[in-house]
């Protein structure tokens, strides 16, 4: 019989290897690539699993919660479907912003996050939702169950947020945001992207990103 260290000796693919969770898609895992002390944008190699830089942040804006994504979701047709102004899904996993009172400021780091809804990102054409989630049993966001109950300036924060984080000096942006969603469309858009996902890596296909 196997030692328990055996079932350890390998880390397992954060997009892959990962569950989405057991009660999903109110509560989720989330793999955080960046948290809001972060002024470099780092996300997930997708061949490797580990965290790479992807580019600085060009402007002062930095991220106002932790931020990654759902591991074995995909943004494909499904997803798409949900947001009538996209061409495509952009073919990575659904992301996720995460609200804790509690500073958090390690990224790799795995968490459970209650789904209270989201934005409908539009970038170059491609659905990118960002789900907005409160961490699990937080003591002062906790009692949270819809985005109408949080405080308006978090939103705006995050919309802003996101509105900015790819601008560059005299080019157009790609990017368009509309009008947030609650818990329920949220958790449709989950679902379709776990659809998506076994669509897209069928069981036993599971090692390419």
């Amino acid at each position: 019989m196997s030692s328990p260290a055996a079932f350890h000796r390998f880390r397992p693919h954060p997009w892959h290897g990962l569950t989405v969770g057991k009660d999903a898609p109110g509560l989720v895992h989330a793999f955080i690539e960046i948290t809001p002390f972060d002024m470099v944008k780092y996300e997930i190699d997708k061949e490797s699993g580990f965290l790479k830089v992807d580019r600085p942040q060009r402007t002062s804006s930095l991220p106002p919660t932790l931020y990654g994504f759902i591991p074995r979701t995909y943004c494909g047709q499904r997803v798409c479907d949900l947001m009538p102004e996209a061409k495509s899904g952009d073919l990575d996993p659904l992301d996720i912003c995460v609200i804790s009172e509690r500073p958090i400021n390690r990224a790799e780091t795995l968490l459970n996050a209650r789904v209270v809804g989201g934005l409908p990102m539009l970038d170059d054409g491609e659905a990118d939702d960002k789900i907005i989630a409160i961490l699990d049993c937080d003591y002062q966001w906790g009692h949270l169950d819809d985005l109408s109950d949080l405080p308006n300036v978090l939103v705006e924060r995050l919309n802003h947020y996101f509105m900015t984080y790819k601008l560059t000096p005299g080019q157009k942006s790609c990017v368009s945001i509309g009008a947030p969603y609650g818990r329920e469309h949220a958790e449709k858009v989950i679902l379709a992207s776990m659809e998506d996902y076994t669509d897209a890596f069928p069981p036993g296909d599971r090692r390419k990103g």
